[in-house]
């Protein structure tokens, strides 16, 4: 297939505080460290859509902001960096989602994300937004799962390929209820979640992937491992991809979010070639690692194209 021209991300739009530090203060300790604070766009939605924006694809993302000063830097955050914000809109009585990062000195992080406008983006809303007959749909589940539901169904209805980023989990995701999707990608922890087997091995692995194949209709389950790469299977056959060692690792933020867009990318682009796919997501999130700023700091085309000439 031809590179897609616009592709959908129904999810959330978030402010990122990411506060730097030595180590984390004990429970009644309280703790000054300046490591450094940063205010960034975070939101794995809206980190998808921008990865598309700097991989060249047209990104329209359905979101939900919140009447505040975070939601106005966000909308035009998001504009200048040349995603379409049709689609994304304002709730004027909840404020705009923000996650609070704790980065420990030896690059542990901990995160609690306020959901404010995200949990109210409707099903309504997102199905209005199918009417742009996007060339692929992107969801995650930071927003409501009766929304992402309606999304997946209409998308279906189309004929149009669905991704789903499989973060945060819950029990009480109905997965069975989903239509058939082209890759479904958990991590370890949300696999974990889904399944109660840990992926901790090959044997573990595919354990928790055929149980999580009988539950998801999906053609390809990319079980994300962390530093160890990724599990695939397709129902018949298992794959391990491992891994790129990163030059060097200055903040994780967002490199999952440029491992998904780049991921869908190259497999919209390749034909479905899962493996070759999942290898280019992992060079997309290497390179996110090795720099600063989240998801603005994920890379281009070119930037992907050399890294893989020299690994």
């Amino acid at each position: 297939m031809s590179t897609p021209k616009k592709i959908l991300i129904v999810g959330s739009a978030n402010m990122d505080l990411i506060m730097n530090m030595g180590r984390l203060p004990a429970a009644g300790e309280t703790l000054i460290d300046d490591g450094g604070v940063a205010y960034l766009p975070g939101g794995k939605g809206a980190g998808v859509a921008i990865t598309f924006s700097h991989l060249g694809v047209e990104p329209h993302l359905a979101a939900k902001l919140g009447a505040d000063l975070h939601g106005q830097k966000l909308y035009s955050f998001y504009k200048d960096a040349g995603i379409d914000t049709s689609a994304l809109l304002v709730d004027h009585d909840a404020p705009t989602g923000l996650s609070v990062i704790l980065r420990e000195g030896n690059g542990d992080a901990r995160t609690i994300t306020y959901p404010g406008a995200n949990e109210y983006l409707s099903s309504e809303q997102v199905i209005a937004a199918m009417d742009i007959e996007p060339d692929a749909l992107c969801l995650g589940f930071e927003v409501p799962f009766p929304t992402v539901l309606a999304a997946a169904k209409v998308a279906a209805g189309k004929n149009i390929p669905i991704f789903i980023d499989a973060s945060p989990a819950s029990k009480e995701h109905a997965l069975e209820k989903l239509p058939p999707v082209e890759i479904f990608s958990p991590n370890e922890a949300e696999t974990f979640t889904y399944t109660g087997i840990m992926p901790t091995g090959t044997d573990n692995s595919l354990r928790a992937a055929l149980d999580l194949y009988r539950k998801v209709k999906c053609r390809h389950l990319v079980i994300k491992l962390g530093a160890r790469g990724a599990f695939l299977y397709d129902g018949r056959h298992f794959d391990l991809v491992p891994a790129f060692r990163p030059d060097k690792v200055v903040d994780t933020t967002g490199a999952g979010d440029a491992f998904q867009a780049a991921m869908t990318l190259a497999y919209l682009e390749n034909g479905g070639k899962i493996k070759e796919a999942v290898r280019y997501g992992a060079a997309a999130g290497a390179l996110a690692v090795s720099r600063k700023g989240g998801a603005a700091s994920s890379p281009t085309r070119e930037e992907i194209a050399q890294f893989l000439k020299t690994h």
